[in-house]
């Protein structure tokens, strides 16, 4: 990047900064250094415990942070339920009947008010929480800015319109990426994130049943149990990598390349466009996803934080407070 040599060039500067919605020079590796000392080790053990308790905890908590982020940024907010007189983002599309872990958030925080009360967010936790769900199942890790505040609204519509569906089509995933702020390369690398994890039935039916793309032996065992009529055994669970689903690594790649990717938009990766490269490069080194997926999860989480004084330290994850 050239530099900049006035004071109207660091203005433009600045102004694309927040154009973007990133505030990341206000969070902070270490902006719990003195206040909370101990919450990395609370929240790691916890973590551990859980995943120790159902090894599928760890891809759920991961997931939970990508939907809140994707959502008005990564506030919290999907953390919130609903009550008589708030919508929360619980009931979108993409959570109903999907999003799980919220038991495992509200038993770390209740371990932070231990040990720091009033004093971590909700929206940092699951930050916390991501990164050593990741760790914890052999993949890599990296320094967690932090310093976010909780929100005090959600939005089911934009949880409904801002999360990439299983259907999405390259250009799509592209774009949607893009206007957070991430590269297609961060989109190719934060989709390895599937190579943990499970999918219901109903978001890979159409692919099993009308799409070539698929390896016949894969498409043959995922139709025993996921029905073609639609509301039958929609519910029904497929780990997304068939070979290590709760070991972080890179066989999701190589899954794609050889035509193994359950979801539609997983696939796409690796469809003759053109993020083919990125995909057989990381399926051939697992060492250069690693380091691209903590970068790319760095980034994420620059998604339009709440710092300062604008929104809350919740006491209670599910509620303002």
């Amino acid at each position: 990047m050239a530099s900049f040599s006035s004071f109207i060039g660091l203005g433009i500067f600045v102004l694309f900064l927040c154009s973007t919605g990133s505030t990341s020079a206000q969070l902070s590796n270490n902006f719990y250094f003195h206040s909370c000392p101990k919450l990395f080790g609370t929240v790691k053990s916890t973590m551990q415990s859980a995943i120790k308790q159902e090894a599928r905890m760890g891809a759920s908590i991961l997931r939970l942070f990508f939907h809140d982020c994707f959502v008005n940024g990564c506030d919290g907010s999907i953390l919130l339920d609903d009550t008589s007189s708030f919508t929360g983002e619980k009931r979108a599309a993409p959570n109903l009947n999907s999003a799980r872990g919220f038991e495992v958030i509200d038993q770390i925080k209740s371990a932070v008010e231990n040990v720091c009360p009033n004093t971590v967010s909700c929206a940092d936790i699951l930050a916390v929480a991501a990164r050593d769900s990741v760790e914890i199942l052999g993949g890599p890790s990296w320094e967690v800015k932090l310093g976010r505040r909780d929100a005090r609204t959600a939005s089911q519509s934009a949880a409904n319109n801002s999360i990439p569906p299983p259907t999405s089509n390259l250009n799509a995933l592209i774009s949607r990426f893009n206007s957070f702020g991430l590269s297609a390369k961060d989109l190719v690398a934060l989709s390895g994130s599937h190579t943990i994890g499970q999918a219901r039935c109903t978001n890979f039916r159409a692919r099993i049943y009308n799409e070539t793309t698929l390896d016949t032996s894969l498409r043959q065992t995922r139709q025993s149990n996921c029905p073609r009529v639609s509301g039958q055994g929609d519910n029904n669970l497929a780990p997304l990598d068939l070979q290590t689903p709760t070991n972080f690594d890179n066989n999701y790649f190589k899954n794609l390349v050889n035509q193994k990717g359950l979801l539609h938009s997983d696939q796409q990766l690796f469809n003759g466009g053109s993020t083919d490269s990125i995909v057989r490069g990381y399926s051939a080194n697992p060492g250069s996803f690693a380091s691209d997926f903590a970068a790319a999860m760095i980034k994420m989480g620059d998604i339009k934080p709440l710092t300062g004084s604008k929104g809350e330290i919740r006491k209670n994850c599910r509620r303002i407070n």
